[in-house]
């Protein structure tokens, strides 16, 4: 009963960060804060979401498996983000006029 409720607790925060990287890509203009926000949303609701199953988890093959999910998207998200903001900043000839305020 316990367990449920703090898995139910994980997932539902889990949804919610989803919910608010979503919104966040389509309030943004600029690409650079579209791509923070879908990948924040994509690394802390991921997180929450494979915990809260964890916590639910009966078999210790499944766990380790989504603990190994948790691992593999914590190291490549954020480097696949920041190549991503990398490539963006240096093929926007406009970059440069907007960060000034031109």
């Amino acid at each position: 009963m316990i367990r449920e409720g703090i898995a139910a607790v994980l997932i539902l925060s889990g949804m919610f960060v989803f919910f608010a990287a979503i919104v966040g890509v389509y309030r943004f203009r600029y690409v650079l804060n579209r791509m923070h926000a879908a990948a924040m949303g994509d690394t802390l609701g991921i997180l929450l979401v494979l915990s809260g199953l964890i916590v639910l988890g009966l078999d210790a093959y499944h766990i380790i498996k989504m603990i190994l999910v948790i691992i593999f998207l914590w190291l490549t998200s954020p480097v696949s983000s920041h190549l991503i903001g990398k490539v963006e900043v240096l093929t926007n000839e406009h970059f440069e006029e907007r960060v000034r305020g031109k």
